[in-house]
């Protein structure tokens, strides 16, 4: 059974329901290899990741990836210089991005794939999201000021090499100050519900940001979901409503996801008839998830969400039909 597709890029579509497929912890063995390496989560400096544009495809070609995917927190402005690497260095990049996003009262995130990053809805909508995070980067400084950490704001702003400021930035200050020991206890000490410079997020709504993503031509894929802390009802309401307003897929391989997770997710993307995709969720290399490079292979049952694409994805080597826009 099938739901009805959509047109991607001069492609149709469609979204597979699956069903219950079976989904074994075995399955590793059985699943015909993929020829191509894929990459479909990973961030440069234009967000809140180490590497330049260019710096990561280079680092994801002496890898073995052979299609890249660049997922910047609500910004594109980096495709268009990853797209001239992966050029010169033989490989194919698929234009993206990563949408904050606000469902009930937990932050969850969005990967937007094939996107046309000149879309004027797009973009519109990413540029309100910069906005609310130059607020919540002021707003961060000052909650830490009070709680006896001055100059936070612009410890984190001389690390955010391209503007846009995160609670990463936040952390890597924190941890150069000495107030704590890696960027993991930062979040837990500092910036989580609860901390002192923890501040609530207003992001895009679900709809929303598939709606953008949609609109720009592109695929709406739930990215790492095994890393919220939501009950396994609210994980099904969540799933339920991705797809139920255009979402695609979901991250069955994550750089933050266990094994176990792995089956997991492919069995729920099975079940609600999502696509799958994999993505390190790369952030440089004192990445504490996973390196660009081989991935673990889709369990049995998941259909790629590459599998959809067709001719929709430039040949590698080629530069992508979409027009770069930096903004």
């Amino acid at each position: 059974m099938q739901r009805a597709g959509k047109q991607l890029n001069g492609v149709v579509v469609a979204h597979a329901n699956l069903g219950k497929a079976s989904l074994h912890k075995n399955s590793y063995s059985r699943r015909m290899p993929e020829t191509r390496v894929y990459d479909l989560h990973t961030h440069t400096f234009y967000s809140d990741g180490a590497l330049a544009p260019a710096e990561l495809v280079m680092r994801a070609a002496a890898n073995g990836v052979h299609v890249l995917a660049l997922t910047d927190h609500d910004v594109t402005d980096g495709v268009p210089e990853a797209q001239v690497a992966a050029l010169q260095a033989g490989i194919t990049l698929v234009p993206g991005v990563e949408i904050s996003v606000t469902w009930g009262a937990q932050t969850v995130h969005v990967v937007g794939l094939q996107i046309d990053i000149a879309h004027p809805g797009l973009q519109a909508g990413l540029a309100r999201l910069r906005e609310f995070r130059e607020w919540r980067a002021e707003e961060i400084g000052r909650r830490l000021a009070k709680a006896g950490i001055p100059g936070a704001i612009e410890g984190a702003r001389s690390r955010a090499q391209r503007g846009l400021v995160s609670r990463t930035h936040f952390a890597q200050f924190l941890v150069a100050a000495g107030h704590a020991a890696d960027v993991r206890s930062v979040f837990k000490k500092y910036l989580v519900y609860g901390k002192p410079g923890y501040v609530p997020g207003e992001w895009a709504g679900l709809d929303e940001a598939i709606g953008w993503i949609r609109a720009a031509g592109g695929q709406a894929v739930l990215a790492h979901p095994a890393r919220y802390k939501i009950t396994a009802t609210r994980l099904k309401k969540l799933l339920g409503e991705f797809r139920d307003v255009g979402g695609a897929a979901i991250e069955v391989v994550s750089g933050s996801h266990s094994r176990d997770d792995m089956f997991r997710f492919a069995q729920l993307a099975s079940s609600y008839g999502l696509l799958a995709s994999s993505g390190s969720d790369f952030h440089g290399p004192h990445n504490y998830y996973m390196d660009l490079g081989p991935m673990p292979p889709l369990p049995d049952g998941c259909t790629p969400v590459w599998q959809t694409w067709g001719t929709g994805v430039p040949a590698v080597g080629s530069l992508s039909a979409h027009r770069p826009v930096v903004g």
